[in-house]
């Protein structure tokens, strides 16, 4: 069996605020939202390279890139086929499958590539986010990452990635 080592980073500014609304399975959705989101993170490794896991200075401004990327923007799930959406000049129109209607600047929306803006959705898109930024840039693929999302204190949802 192979010894395993992990880091586990949890920083103050590993957080984005965000809204959104949930598409249920029935075609209604939740009122429009948002969280003081909170990130962290753990990596695991078998083997140490140069006596670490994973450098904590490499990793943190990944970790805090990733959360700028969402911060201050409207989620909205770019895979969910009962949303529909369409651009109009600097504007995003999105019809939910209740027949509500919105009209948002496109800049302050970000159209992510998951099927809702669950927490758990979030934590499976950072996750793979972190590691691709991680792989891109340090040639390193942790084998197995885990990632959770805190949408408010003592509520999260946690994502294994295993590569």
């Amino acid at each position: 069996m192979n010894p395993e080592y992990s880091i586990r980073v949890y920083k103050q500014y590993f957080n984005f605020a965000s809204s959104h609304f949930l598409i249920f399975k029935d075609g209604t959705r939740e009122p429009l939202h948002g969280h003081n989101y909170r990130v962290q993170l753990k990596g695991e490794a078998c083997q140490l390279e140069g006596d670490m896991v994973f450098d904590f200075l490499d990793i943190k401004p990944i970790v805090r890139e990733v959360c700028d990327s969402l911060d201050h923007r409207l989620l909205l799930p770019k895979e969910n086929d009962q949303l529909t959406w369409e651009e109009r000049g600097k504007s995003l129109y999105v019809q939910t499958p209740d027949g509500d209607e919105f009209l948002f600047p496109k800049r302050d929306v970000l159209l992510l590539p998951i099927k809702n803006t669950s927490a758990e959705r979030l934590a499976i898109y950072i996750t793979h986010e972190i590691h691709r930024l991680v792989r891109e840039r340090f040639n390193f693929n942790f084998p197995k990452l885990e990632v959770e999302v805190e949408e408010t204190p003592g509520q999260c949802a946690v994502y294994r990635f295993e590569s």
